[in-house]
């Protein structure tokens, strides 16, 4: 995956054709560089009936059986008709599924417009989800914010705070209880195909942790390889902060807050800091509170259900 030097993705073709190990049937002039720019994949089964209004030309073309057999039906003439002038777009090229055999007009056209055309054994659904999803996560626009990502009981925490405040100091010592790192100083956040948020490190930092005082440190030299995780799902965001006495801190957890990230909602907590709170464990809590609630359990609200009705009770009872 490269940068087109204008902030857009671009994926090689040639590393499509290596991730899904694609048959190169015919190759186009220096097709392995050819850029893929969108993971919309288009089914030509209207463009092959001559209808190409709306054809976008920088999207694959798959041709499945329904396609396939489609074609059989036509006669020579028409066929090479359909593919001359499917084929004279500039298509990043045309991939054929279940191992099906070209039609010797497919290739003649490829030949004539130089395309590329490559061939898969999977079947056409199977191929065309694992392609759009790959391709999304290539593609997907991403950011990247200062903050500290760990995983905590297998949840995906983003810390997020002032310099300072204390995010790398709070990370080492949920490490060394044996939690996971994902990113220390700089943290890569890209959508998924499924509307979540992936979090990962710079490939520059990638395991390694600035702590003042001490310095640069090599996470998985000094902990293990155990200690760190190349990417995580972001469930929750802790954000931290200098504690203020004149603040007003949330004690029952009933409203649900939200942070939003690129469009996406996530949990939020807000704790403060403040010196004798082991900040480490209130974290560990916060993630485990996350977990039960994701589980429909939310312990304010059914604090508060179980007080209604005890003083429902005495209220009875009185009268």
């Amino acid at each position: 995956m490269t940068d087109n030097g204008e902030g857009a993705k671009v994926v090689r073709l040639g590393d499509i054709v290596q991730e899904f190990e694609l048959e190169v049937l015919r190759g186009g002039t220096d097709y392995e560089d050819a850029p893929v720019r969108t993971f919309d994949v288009n089914r030509p089964g209207l463009p092959l009936s001559g209808f190409f209004e709306h054809f976008d030309t920088e999207r694959l073309l798959v041709i499945g059986l329904t396609e396939t057999t489609y074609l059989k039906g036509m006669d020579t003439q028409l066929r090479g008709e359909r593919f001359d002038r499917l084929l004279s777009y500039p298509v990043p090229a045309l991939i054929l599924t279940r191992g099906l055999e070209p039609a010797p007009e497919c290739l003649e056209m490829a030949e004539k417009h130089d395309r590329t055309i490559l061939r898969s054994n999977q079947r056409t659904s199977e191929f065309i989800s694992s392609l759009i999803g790959s391709l999304y996560n290539r593609l997907a626009p991403q950011i990247t914010r200062s903050g500290v990502m760990m995983e905590i009981y297998g949840e995906g925490v983003l810390f997020q705070g002032e310099s300072g405040v204390g995010k790398s100091e709070v990370a080492i010592e949920l490490l060394k209880r044996g939690h996971r790192l994902i990113a220390d100083d700089a943290v890569v956040i890209q959508v998924t195909n499924h509307r979540t948020l992936e979090a990962s490190a710079p490939e520059l930092i990638q395991g390694y942790m600035e702590l003042r005082g001490i310095g640069v440190i090599d996470v998985s030299r000094l902990l293990g390889m155990g200690a760190i995780k190349m990417s995580q799902q972001i469930d929750m965001v802790v954000n931290l902060e200098p504690w203020d006495d004149n603040a007003v801190y949330d004690r029952f957890g009933l409203e649900s807050i939200h942070t939003e990230i690129m469009g996406i909602k996530l949990p939020a907590v807000t704790i403060p800091v403040k010196p004798g709170r082991n900040l480490a464990s209130i974290v560990e809590v916060a993630a485990m509170n996350n977990r039960n609630r994701k589980m429909g359990h939310n312990a304010a609200l059914e604090l508060t259900h179980r007080m209604d009705r005890h003083f429902q009770k005495i209220q009875e009872g009185g009268e």
